[in-house]
């Protein structure tokens, strides 16, 4: 039985830039199953925060940890931002890729794409070029492309921020079936349906801080604070 990279521990952890703080002091333990979601005020924190849990920022102070060492951690992990990053290859291509990199064969990384595209609808564009993708196919194929490895923890940044109803309903619905397969989910989103929706538990970031973590029914039925009160019925919260 492989050993699970969480529990991530965050201990007073900073990311600071040009002198000013970003992000910090955050004390905080991920671990167990479900999605977690990270919502808050422009300028929170949000994005920050999930880039330097997957290692993408460097602290500043602190110390950040995961139950493996960081190399075998951040090959079981993976990043969706809300911008997608697609290579200037065909949807299959883009794929396979996680995969050839990985050791796969060519023929197993190409079956594993074709059966990662069909769950997103994409298909009938194996052979397209990407870059001709919409906008929420290509988000789409990030996603796939995330997951074709089944990460135990997957971080997505606002995923949906840009997408209609429908992109949006098929990418909920890939997630859903990830956290049911036992991918940790932690995901920033503005969209508070989305939050109510998808989230086992809530994260509130304000001033780049954790200002409220609580399970979801708890968090938005019974805020424990007025910022969080105030923020959920659409005031500035600052």
């Amino acid at each position: 039985m492989v050993n699970s990279i969480l529990p991530l521990e965050l201990q007073e952890v900073v990311v600071s830039k040009r002198g000013r703080r970003i992000v910090g002091p955050v004390t905080y333990t991920l671990a167990g199953a479900g999605t977690t979601i990270v919502i808050g005020p422009n300028g929170s924190g949000k994005t920050t925060l999930l880039r330097m849990m997957h290692g993408l920022e460097r602290t500043s102070e602190g110390r950040l940890s995961w139950a493996q060492a960081f190399k075998e951690a951040s090959q079981r992990q993976s990043f969706v931002f809300q911008s997608p990053i697609i290579m200037r290859r065909s949807v299959l291509d883009n794929l396979a890729y996680p995969l050839t990199l990985a050791g796969k064969s060519r023929k197993e990384a190409n079956e594993a794409a074709a059966r990662w595209a069909a769950k997103v609808g994409l298909g009938s564009r194996l052979q397209q070029s990407a870059s001709r993708l919409s906008g929420g196919e290509k988000q789409k194929l990030a996603l796939a492309r995330a997951l074709i490895r089944e990460p135990e923890v997957l971080f997505l940044d606002e995923p949906c921020a840009n997408l209609d109803g429908k992109a949006t309903r098929v990418i909920e619905g890939v997630l859903q079936d990830a956290k049911s397969n036992g991918t940790r989910l932690v995901m920033s989103t503005h969209d508070m349906g989305q939050a109510r929706r998808l989230a086992d538990d809530v994260i509130f970031m304000l001033g780049g801080q954790i200002h409220e973590c609580a399970p979801v029914q708890d968090f938005f039925n019974s805020p424990a604070t007025p910022e969080t009160e105030q923020f959920l019925r659409g005031d500035i919260v600052e």
